[in-house]
């Protein structure tokens, strides 16, 4: 388990899915990953045993089909989605106050994945990650992996490490992750070679099977069923009631 209570720039700090129907939503990711929520159908956050884990709020009309969307933190909300503009990328939501917790920011990469900047007030991010029920990592899928290193390199100054048939993206002097993981604890983000440029997040678990049980009960649907990712977890990848995906992982061993 890892507690957080600060997040330096550029490192990824908070993820949440916008819903046609947050109420229904929280109630399946209640029983799918044991989260409490506290807000309204505006903007709640999910709880794990008191702490911040996660965000479920209502979608904007015109807006994307729902999907988790992951934030990275920045100094400066209005100067990283400009400099994100003169890099290549498009401005999908201008800077804006999210009141009291902090200002955010939706870009879209060159490839055409949406990520948010989170310039953050009262809220640095989720207080509790790498544990059952927490966010764990989150993976940029692009078919343009050179143009998404420089980017993001120039962006956030991340650097870049082949790590089998995924890139890892490292933030030097950042120590995250746990003792244990089989990749340095600078490691912000993975990513992979994909048809569709997106951002994706996983969620760790404890037992992947009631997991996906209760998913399935609560009207959700596996899209990858499980399978091993050695040396570490057994990972599956599913959606929500709402078509939001999402993969859950559970430790081997």
């Amino acid at each position: 388990m890892s507690q957080r209570e600060t997040y330096p720039a550029g490192v990824p700090c908070w993820v949440d899915t916008l819903q046609d129907d947050p109420a229904a939503t929280r109630g399946f990711y209640e029983r799918v990953l044991g989260w409490r929520f506290d807000g309204d159908d505006g903007y709640a956050v999910a709880r794990l045993e008191g702490a911040d884990v996660a965000g479920v709020g209502a979608r904007p009309e015109g807006a994307p089909d729902p999907t988790w969307l992951t934030h990275v933190r920045v100094d400066d909300v209005d100067a990283a989605a400009q400099r994100a503009a003169e890099l290549g990328a498009a401005v999908e939501v201008e800077p804006l106050d999210a009141s009291p917790a902090g200002r955010v920011a939706a870009i879209r990469d060159p490839a055409g994945a949406v990520v948010c900047l989170w310039e953050a007030a009262w809220r640095e991010g989720a207080e509790r990650v790498n544990e059952p029920g927490a966010w764990a990592m989150s993976a940029l899928r692009t078919p343009d992996t050179e143009t998404a290193a420089r980017f993001y390199g120039d962006l956030f100054g991340w650097e870049t490490e082949s790590f089998g048939p995924a890139t890892m993206f490292r933030l030097p002097g950042y120590v995250g992750g746990e003792p244990e993981q089989p990749v340095p604890r600078d490691v912000v983000a993975v990513m992979l070679p994909g048809e569709e440029a997106r951002w994706s997040v996983d969620f760790w678990i404890a037992d992947l099977g009631a997991a996906i049980a209760a998913a399935e009960a609560a009207g959700g649907r596996v899209v990858v069923p499980p399978h091993d990712q050695p040396p570490v977890f057994r990972s599956a990848v599913l959606a929500d009631p709402e078509g939001a995906t999402f993969s859950l992982s559970q430790k081997l061993g």
